[in-house]
């Protein structure tokens, strides 16, 4: 059992690594809030896994579903480097995740408080409790610009 004070720092780490990989760099943590361990983590890798859903929130609610024996994750928490896309945000609800913290803002791709607004559609059937954790979306959107100015040049 890995339980780790601040779940997001480990989010940015994965994010880190898929970066290192190629892929863009997006971590997401599943924990259960009331023992703080981790239960599942991911990380960005549709290239590696010629798969287009292999986004981190995706791989890490398999793994969390698969540890669990559960597709239902009711009461977990997600702690991800960056807003969820729509695909995302719909599998978190599916998932009944009962918390997301997303660290940096998405304003094109983002489906939580940008675009969509996923979970405030009236066809959303579940809707976590979403928090933004402001001090590490610097950090991540920083990962994110170096990311692609990188590949611009």
């Amino acid at each position: 059992m890995t339980i780790l004070a601040d779940p997001m720092t480990r989010a940015l780490e994965l994010a880190r690594e898929a970066a290192e990989a190629g892929e863009v760099p997006v971590g997401a943590v599943v924990v259960d809030p009331e023992t703080g361990e981790i239960v599942a983590e991911g990380a960005n890798r549709p290239i590696a896994g010629h798969d287009p859903t292999a986004h981190a929130e995706i791989v890490a609610l398999r793994a969390a579903a698969a540890s669990r024996g559960n597709y239902r994750l009711t009461g977990l928490h997600l702690y991800v480097t960056l807003e969820p896309c729509a695909m995302c945000a719909g599998a978190i609800s599916l998932a009944r995740i009962g918390k997301v913290v997303f660290a940096a803002c998405d304003p094109k791709g983002g489906a939580v408080i940008h675009g969509a607004r996923f979970f405030e559609q009236p066809t959303c059937h579940w809707r976590p409790e979403v928090e933004q954790d402001e001090t590490a979306g610097e950090t991540a959107s920083v990962l994110l610009k170096d990311f692609f100015k990188a590949r611009r040049s």
